[in-house]
């Protein structure tokens, strides 16, 4: 299992470093154990908090209702869980 995943009862946590106002919305390389993840948004009244829930629903093709934000509302650095997703099934789905 990839170091910015862990299981939990209700699917599966992700790791985050979010990179804000990039040029078009991306996922990068592994940084230690966060993914980095790259969105046009800016980090102005949750809007980027917005747009990673958006592009990983998106990504994963999951509703934007499994992609929960846990921790780092206000931070770069975030914890999300995916909900009724395995950890296998995030890792097939995210590019490598």
């Amino acid at each position: 299992m990839k170091p910015y995943l862990k299981a939990h009862p209700e699917g599966t946590l992700l790791s985050l470093k979010v990179i804000p106002r990039a040029s078009k919305n991306e996922i990068g390389e592994v940084l230690g154990a966060e993914l980095k993840i790259k969105v046009t948004a800016p980090p102005v009244d949750s809007a980027a908090n917005r747009a990673v829930i958006d592009f990983l629903a998106e990504v994963l093709n999951c509703p934007k209702s499994a992609v929960v934000l846990l921790r780092g509302s206000t931070a770069r650095h975030k914890t999300l869980l995916l909900k009724g997703l395995s950890s296998e099934a995030v890792e097939a789905a995210l590019p490598a």
